[in-house]
């Protein structure tokens, strides 16, 4: 939750820089500086993943069961994302698909989003996707009351696997922890596919 909070802090401070004319226009209109972050963003990702050679061993051998539960939660954020785009007519269709398509991995999706559409779906994808982090810590333990021990898994997306891996360990043990990192860690390798593919 600190983390978040402090996400959300530099965030506003940002919009407060921008807004109020601190940094230098020709470096706040730079697309080419937030690019090169992504790319630095996208390595840093890679070597992450990389580097935990046991989760891969384990992704490689999961069979089509143990995929369903990062496939249906993924398709289930897109749904449920673009069902709320066609409610609220605040974004398209597709943009509204992309900020769930960020499957609550906010930092490198509020950039991909940026990117490829705009500053305004930018800062929606990033608020979006914390505020889907933040809720899964504050309501795992209810929602394994209510809805079973899988329902913070898929609630929480690609977090799974870091932020809230604690909160749904203390809540469904050891055997359900496993899903979860797995869950994120399949979540957040789709991540950078799926925004391209829906803005591209």
């Amino acid at each position: 939750m600190k983390g978040s909070l402090i996400l959300l802090a530099w965030f506003a401070l940002g919009i407060l820089a921008g807004y109020s004319g601190w940094v230098p226009e020709a470096v706040a209109g730079e697309e080419k500086l937030a690019l090169y972050a992504l790319y630095v963003l996208i390595f840093l990702v890679g070597i992450c993943v990389g580097g935990d050679t046991r989760a891969l061993r384990n992704i490689l051998r999961l069979k089509a069961r143990g995929l369903a539960v990062p496939l249906v939660a993924g398709l289930g954020s897109l749904l449920g994302a673009g069902a709320l785009a066609l409610a609220l007519d605040a974004v398209s269709l597709r943009e509204g698909c992309a900020v769930g398509a960020g499957l609550g991995y906010y930092s490198l999706a509020s950039v991909l989003a940026s990117q490829l559409g705009g500053a305004q779906l930018g800062g929606i994808t990033l608020l979006a996707n914390l505020l889907r982090e933040v809720l899964t810590i504050a309501l795992t333990p209810l929602m394994v009351r209510s809805m079973g021990e899988l329902a913070p898994i898929a609630a929480g997306g690609a977090t799974t696997m870091d932020t809230t891996l604690g909160v749904i360990h203390r809540q469904v043990g050891a055997s359900y922890a496993v899903i979860a990192v797995i869950n994120g860690l399949v979540l957040s390798l789709l991540v950078p596919v799926l925004i391209p593919l829906l803005l591209g």
